[in-house]
């Protein structure tokens, strides 16, 4: 049984770039099983920092796909549309730091680059036209993974200078994120292995910003039977708002939870007693067939 007070606190924080698909519906589904076995609250945030990036009217609809699939968050919904202030207070503060530089390299200079090579770092004020970079000086970094393992990496070294505010002046998602983790009083981070690389600088930024760095679960995603990610990128289709229990059956036969189907809700109760975060544990990614992929709405 889960404890009658926990202070675990997870989230789902999908991108409005389109509407939600069975990798994305499984992020959720996790998310949501491993805050309610902890008897914890699950949060939702909508990341639309990007409006280029966004689809008009995707917000509403990855709410109403999570309504219909008795996926119910706690607490309002965050927009980081709406939290720019947030954002820029906290570049003011790495600024006081001396953590940032402004960098003008286009993405054609740095093409074949596996990391920031350090071009601008002696720019440390403002300048027109320009990125704005945290400044990696961490050689070291060792966490634990909550599927995924003991996790080490020289983020310096691997990962290089990170951009945290765009030359067009949008905020980065690196940013973002731990400001936003933190205003939420986000315990545990449960995403994709495909986000594990981020980890490393928003640790960083979690400690430079002196904020409580949360917990890291990493687990696999999925994958088409030629070893791509399943995502929009690749056209995943969307998930149906008019069959959602066998939506979330296929979720749970990939996570090999033996779960009836009957109401969403009454689903999700059943798959909460039984879920077990081992069962994916040093597993990076699980292959679907195309041919069970849900029909498009």
């Amino acid at each position: 049984m889960p404890p009658q007070e926990s202070h675990y606190r997870g989230r789902f924080a999908p991108t409005p770039s389109g509407p939600l698909h069975l990798g994305s519906l499984l992020a959720a589904v996790i998310s949501y099983l491993e805050a309610r076995r902890l008897g914890g609250q699950w949060l939702l945030r909508m990341e639309d920092l990007d409006p280029p990036r966004e689809q008009a009217g995707a917000a509403d609809a990855i709410l109403r796909c999570l309504e219909a699939h008795g996926l119910y968050w706690d607490e309002s919904v965050l927009y980081q549309s709406q939290r720019s202030e947030a954002y820029e207070a906290a570049l003011h503060k790495l600024q006081q730091q001396d953590a940032l530089f402004w960098c003008q390299c286009s993405r054609k200079a740095l093409k074949g680059q596996m990391t920031y090579p350090g071009t601008c770092r002696t720019f440390r004020s403002p300048r027109a036209n320009s990125a704005v970079r945290y400044r990696v000086t961490e050689q070291c970094d060792v966490f634990i993974d909550g599927f995924q393992g003991s996790q080490t990496a020289n983020p310096a070294q691997d990962f290089g200078d990170v951009i945290l505010k765009r030359r067009d002046g949008f905020y980065a998602y690196q940013l973002a994120v731990v400001v936003d983790d933190a205003r939420q009083g986000i315990t545990d981070v449960v995403r994709g292995i495909d986000l594990l690389h981020a980890s490393y600088w928003q640790r960083a930024l979690f400690r430079q910003l002196d904020l409580p760095t949360p917990n890291f679960h990493h687990f696999p995603v999925l994958i088409h039977a030629n070893g791509q990610k399943l995502s929009k990128q690749s056209q995943a289709p969307a998930v149906s708002l008019q069959t959602p229990e066998r939506n979330l059956r296929q979720v749970f036969e990939l996570l090999q939870l033996d779960v009836a189907p009957t109401r969403p809700d009454q689903m999700l109760a059943h798959a909460t007693t039984l879920w077990q975060p081992d069962q994916l544990k040093n597993i990076q990614s699980l292959p679907i067939a195309l041919a069970k992929m849900p029909n498009r709405v």
